[in-house]
């Protein structure tokens, strides 16, 4: 089972020429509204993987807050430790480029106001995997983090948006997953003077005993634990929206992990999942099935990596 602690928003998606400048007012021709947030979209993520998924957070009692939930439920992710709070349920709003591209603001709302309490009498031991963010607030982390390893969960910690990590939380992570731009901050907030994001991971892994992975895009991912090396490639795809793919690598990878996987084949999972949710537009939308992201890992494992086009439909008129 896979426990993801986290927010859960509504994402407002909208097209542009270009990303704008500071000041500077673009013009896109429409609009999508879609659930999203960090643990919501990693919970579907792993759930679409093949996990049993509990979703734990907070949402509004407002119209936007089974925009949020509809998915998971679909999917049957356990979202009944969601909490309904007297808040707007969180927000996102992203600009997409021809490219792929993005810029995002989050306003937490709700999310704000996310407990671990809810944690408290959920069965879980060993075997089963906590997943953390940072969209919710800091001293609920921790906590969450507390309840998890006092029953002998794995902590798989994506630390993003960037920021450090205080030394009580870290020590009671696992695994922590950043992209080559989170990383740097992760290594300032640990005191650490490497600023290339392999030798930092490499010094995570060597120096506190955490799993370090770096996601870098294109290039695929990075991943240093136990003192072994793992670079992983990334598939070859027609790049249409490059919202959710760190939140498909989390999730895939925390599957592969919960399935009984390795190290290698877990990032593996992760890397297919991230690439194949660029071939789609939107956060919870593009990500993918069980079958198509064990089809890409298997090609990543062997590194037989066609090109994958395209596979989403353009978006239609605005839904709520």
């Amino acid at each position: 089972m896979i426990v993801v602690f986290g927010s859960l928003n509504v994402d407002l998606v909208a097209r542009v020429p270009v990303l704008p400048s500071a000041g500077e007012t673009v013009l896109g021709p429409d609009y999508v509204t879609v659930p999203g947030g960090k643990g919501a979209n990693q919970a579907l993520a792993a759930r679409r993987a093949g996990a049993e998924v509990v979703m734990v957070g907070a949402v509004g009692r407002d119209g936007f807050a089974e925009a949020a939930l509809a998915a998971l439920a679909a999917a049957g992710v356990d979202i009944s430790r969601v909490a309904r709070v007297e808040a707007p349920t969180g927000a996102a709003f992203i600009a997409v480029d021809p490219a792929g591209r993005n810029q995002i603001v989050v306003a937490a709302g709700a999310n704000a106001r996310a407990s671990a309490a809810a944690l408290d009498d959920l069965e879980a031991g060993k075997g089963d995997i906590l997943m953390l963010q940072w969209e919710v607030p800091g001293a609920e982390i921790l906590a969450a983090a507390q309840w998890a390893k006092a029953r002998e969960l794995t902590v798989v910690l994506n630390r993003a948006p960037a920021g450090p990590v205080p030394a009580e939380l870290m020590a009671l992570v696992d695994v922590v997953i950043v992209n080559e731009h989170e990383i740097l901050a992760l290594a300032e907030g640990l005191g650490m003077a490497a600023v290339d994001a392999e030798a930092i991971a490499c010094e995570i892994d060597r120096r506190l005993g955490v799993t370090a992975i770096v996601t870098l895009g294109a290039a695929g991912a990075l991943a240093w634990g136990g003192g072994v090396r793992c670079p992983v490639p990334a598939l070859k795809v027609d790049v249409v929206d490059t919202t959710a793919a760190g939140d498909a690598f989390c999730g895939a990878f925390a599957a592969a992990l919960a399935q009984g996987r390795g190290l290698t084949s877990a990032v593996e999972h992760g890397s297919a999942a991230g690439s194949l949710a660029c071939t789609g537009f939107g956060a919870q939308p593009s990500l993918p099935a069980r079958g198509a992201i064990e089809q890409g890992a298997a090609q990543l494992a062997t590194r037989d990596i066609p090109l994958i086009p395209k596979v989403a439909p353009e978006p239609g008129p605005k839904e709520t």
